[in-house]
């Protein structure tokens, strides 16, 4: 071996330990190996599969795809749109979280866009994986972005040990308060447990303060979850899916027939857009201040309370909790998914952090712009401590708040039927809570029989 290829296998040698340590990230490595005249050498033991689309000329711009409601929320995505020329940025062919089009295509090998801003983990994410749609992004992630992720948001986003989903938009179920209807009847803004809000939302309908007292989103995962995580987040199989039979479920259960009691009569039927999933009822009588307390996730009261004549009358608080109960509650990210067949991959992971470390793009959402409040907030420790340390003067009280509940929240676990349990057993569980079923143990147990016996179609 000559002394020049001794001394380029020394630099390769040390090059790949600092990038196995994480002291450098592939870019550098891939640098430092052409620089010193090692061509393709050696890194296929490093990142073999992600190598070739990595290095290959591409034959399109970066193309992201957004969910609609991601750029209707956020208006300065075009800002950030603007630091890469050439962008070809989409709206994703995407409706109630369907994935269709992106399985259609990865069948053929193929993909139209090269990332997916509109992921949720316990949606989609594991359909995703399965039919070969989506890679991890552990090949492209910068390390110092991946170790600045919230602890229990990137458990949220890995499966097998790889982050399937960059995560970027936070969300978690807490309980909104039209402080002016509690303040006219005399009750507290945000009541400690479900008992005390059952008695402070039949006061505000007697009262007259407003016409309702308490609702929330019929869908699963906003309420009959994050109610049954309130008294014990415990409550899912060795298969990770939702135990609905669980004695905290069947409690979430009858808990929800109690609000309904003291909530807007429509408060079951689906939501006017995207497939029913948004636009739901509960935000139709919220923004409509006709009723006292909304349970959803933080950005839905915070939206809804921009169309009141006074949006500073909004309370933002914790989840209720049962007496002697967990008091945790749901949380979940909508992030970012990396096409398995498509390209550009380094240049999207540049275009992701930029999109999700963006300081207007948070300022604008948790402070509010012209065009809505959506309130959703970042992933990442460092954002929090930067706050911290040097307050701005439009973050919000609610920012801590929320953030201290995820710390008790719990994430719906991955399961490749994570959303669909839900679908499924909607119908089912509503026979109860319309009085059709009187016993919500036998309801909840045909949900069960009925999510397996999908399963087993769908195997």
């Amino acid at each position: 071996m000559s002394e020049r290829h001794d001394q380029e296998y020394v630099l390769q040698r040390q090059s790949r330990q600092q990038l196995l340590r994480g002291a450098i990230d592939r870019r550098e490595f891939l640098s430092r190996s052409l620089v010193a005249g090692l061509g393709l050498a050696g890194i296929g033991t490093v990142a073999k599969s992600s190598l070739t689309p990595a290095l290959a000329a591409s034959t399109r711009p970066l193309t992201p795809t957004f969910y609609q409601w991601i750029e209707d929320l956020h208006p300065g995505i075009p800002k950030v749109n603007a630091q890469f020329p050439g962008l070809n940025y989409q709206i994703a062919p995407v409706e109630g979280f369907g994935i269709e089009r992106f399985v259609a295509e990865a069948k053929k090998g193929e993909s139209t866009w090269d990332v997916y801003v509109g992921q949720t983990p316990f949606v989609e994410m594991s359909a995703m994986i399965k039919a070969g749609v989506i890679e991890p992004w552990d090949n492209y992630i910068p390390k110092d972005v991946l170790d600045d992720m919230i602890p229990s948001i990137r458990a949220e986003c890995t499966v097998d040990g790889k982050l399937y989903s960059w995560p970027f938009l936070l969300d978690v179920i807490c309980t909104g308060s039209h402080s002016g209807i509690t303040s006219k009847a005399g009750v507290s803004e945000i009541p400690a447990t479900w008992d005390e809000m059952l008695v402070n939302a039949k006061k505000i309908q007697e009262s007259k303060a407003a016409p309702f007292g308490a609702t929330f989103d019929a869908h699963g995962w906003r309420s009959l979850a994050p109610m049954t995580h309130s008294l014990n987040s415990n409550v899912y199989t060795s298969e990770g899916l939702f135990d609905f039979t669980s004695p905290q479920a069947i409690e979430a259960l009858i808990l929800m027939k109690k609000i309904m009691a003291v909530s807007q009569p429509d408060i079951l039927l689906e939501g006017a857009s995207d497939g029913g999933v948004n636009g739901t009822p509960d935000e139709v009588a919220f923004a409509a201040e006709r009723v006292g307390y909304q349970v959803k996730y933080q950005n839905a009261p915070l939206r809804m309370a921009h169309n009141w004549k006074d949006p500073n009358l909004l309370r933002l608080g914790p989840l209720p909790k049962f007496t002697n109960g967990e008091g945790s509650t749901v949380f979940w990210t909508t992030g970012c998914a990396l096409f398995k067949n498509g390209q550009n991959k380094e240049k999207a992971a540049e275009y992701i952090k930029a999109l999700t470390y963006n300081q207007q793009i948070w300022k604008d959402s948790i402070a509010g712009t012209e065009s809505g409040h959506p309130g959703q907030m970042p992933p990442y420790k460092s954002i929090y401590a930067g706050w911290a340390a040097n307050k701005p003067d439009w973050l919000p009280a609610f920012v801590a708040l929320v953030r201290a509940q995820l710390d008790r929240a719990k994430a719906i676990e991955n399961n490749l039927f994570g959303l669909q349990q839900f679908v499924i057993g909607k119908p089912i569980w509503e026979t109860y809570l319309k009085g059709e079923e009187s016993n919500p143990k036998v309801a909840m147990q045909k949900v069960v029989d009925a999510v397996h016996a999908e399963m087993k179609r769908a195997n």
